[in-house]
């Protein structure tokens, strides 16, 4: 398998602002000119997918199946108190494979130049492919865990 970035992201938030409050900031992802043909249209969509390739992962984060919700240590828990969970039922970017997905609002388009708000990659992250968010794709009834609640490993 062989995957070639298409583009990568730009910020001025530290890391620890990426962790903390990513919702709120903005990013700008520079698509690669080769690439850049393949906007048109996009900007008519008001979000859009970010696939990511997270190149900052450490080894012994790559393959792991099961983490602790580390989002959870702000709300004072320790980390010996957060459950094993497995990776596929967390965004934790420790995963089989080094990819994230994160849907953003898509503020505008200049060029090559995507500004986005939303995004949880860290400057310098290749992007691998971009989607847009369609209607189709939102649900309105759906279960998830209350992330907030004290499950054990």
């Amino acid at each position: 398998m062989e995957l070639h970035p298409i583009g990568i992201v730009h910020t001025l938030a530290s890391d620890d602002e990426i962790r903390t409050n990513y919702r709120d900031l903005e990013a700008t992802v520079e698509i690669l000119s080769e690439y850049s043909d393949g906007l048109d249209g996009l900007q008519d969509y008001s979000h859009i997918f970010v696939i990511g390739y997270f190149n900052r992962l450490q080894p012994e984060q790559l393959g792991v199946l099961k983490v602790r919700p580390r989002r959870r240590l702000s709300e004072g828990m320790k980390i010996q108190e957060l459950p094993l969970v497995g990776v596929f039922a967390l965004g934790s970017p420790s995963r089989p494979n080094p990819i994230g997905l994160s849907l953003v609002e898509l503020l505008k388009i200049d060029g090559r130049f995507l500004t986005v708000k939303g995004l949880d990659y860290f400057d310098g992250t290749p992007v691998l492919d971009i989607k847009p968010y369609r209607d189709n794709y939102r649900v309105n009834t759906f279960r998830a865990p209350d992330l907030n609640a004290g499950h054990t490993a």
